[in-house]
């Protein structure tokens, strides 16, 4: 039990790490964001379909409504990491937390605790630094589609609470397939790959999205909520360190510091929750 539970806090870890590398693939690809998400989502969809089969091809008004939540999240990422700062895309992406306190109460009918709206107001503050000190080293336009792709991650998780456990794959494998057929008119317009742009096509498809997703879900099943919450946010810490190392975008000052207070108080929120709930158990 014990060696099960240190696979599964290797593989959320793993899996989060692997996420953290899109910003660096997406930066250092030579082609617009939407012939990148047409990439990408291709290589994807094989990869769901490859290894879920018949179930990756589920279609019910749910997973198409995750689907289309899937397409809007991984589009917004894409160009705003395109056109601001990867720090700044993937930092203002885990604002979702935020919209996920607000929208739980009046969707499942429960009280706004005291704890929650701390944890809005703090992380609002701190969503305001990337727009301090000419937006972080980003562009306004950037940092609104990357607060966005935050509401849209929000949208998707609270409508995988009507969806069936079995059923998420579905979702994903149709967003994927969604995003190819929308920027398929882009990608007939596109200059053929080299070797080097098929690599980070694969990467991005295979990797980041297919094996990074089916790591995380093997681990989430292997740690406690908790474990699993705070080591996906290695993503956000790593994503903008493997841009500085390979691309040499450095992140904003604000960006930095909103950074550790969004994701400072999300780990104490989670942390502070498990141990309310602890004594309930």
């Amino acid at each position: 039990m014990k060696n099960q539970h240190s696979l599964g806090v290797l593989a959320v870890l793993l899996g989060a790490t692997i996420w953290s590398t899109g910003g660096l693939c997406i930066k250092l690809l030579p082609y617009d964001p939407f012939t990148i998400l047409f990439y990408r989502s291709v290589f994807a969809a094989l990869t769901f379909l490859a290894v879920f089969r018949r179930r990756a091809l589920t279609l019910t008004p749910m997973v198409v409504a995750v689907g289309l939540q899937y397409t809007a999240l991984a589009t917004c990422f894409v160009v705003a990491t395109k056109i601001t700062t990867a720090a700044n895309a993937v930092l203002l992406q885990y604002t979702a937390p935020i919209y996920v306190f607000l929208l739980e109460p009046i969707l499942f009918k429960f009280k706004l605790t005291r704890l929650n709206i701390i944890t809005v107001v703090v992380c609002t503050l701190g969503m305001l630094l990337f727009f301090a000190e000419d937006l972080g080293g980003g562009s306004l336009k950037g940092n609104l589609i990357a607060l966005l792709s935050g509401v849209m991650l929000a949208a998707m998780m609270l409508t995988q609470r009507y969806n069936k456990p079995e059923n998420y794959d579905a979702g994903l494998f149709w967003g994927n397939i969604f995003i190819a057929l929308i920027c398929l008119p882009w990608y007939l317009q596109s200059a053929t790959p080299t070797l080097e742009h098929w690599t980070l096509f694969f990467i991005l498809g295979v990797i980041q999205i297919g094996v990074g997703y089916m790591l995380f879900n093997y681990g989430l099943k292997r740690t406690l909520a908790i474990e699993s919450v705070l080591l996906a946010m290695m993503e956000p810490i790593l994503n903008p360190l493997w841009v500085f190392i390979g691309y040499g975008e450095k992140p904003g000052v604000w960006t930095i510091v909103g950074g550790v207070v969004i994701l400072g108080m999300l780990a104490v929120q989670v942390v502070m929750k498990e141990r309310h709930l602890g004594p309930a158990r």
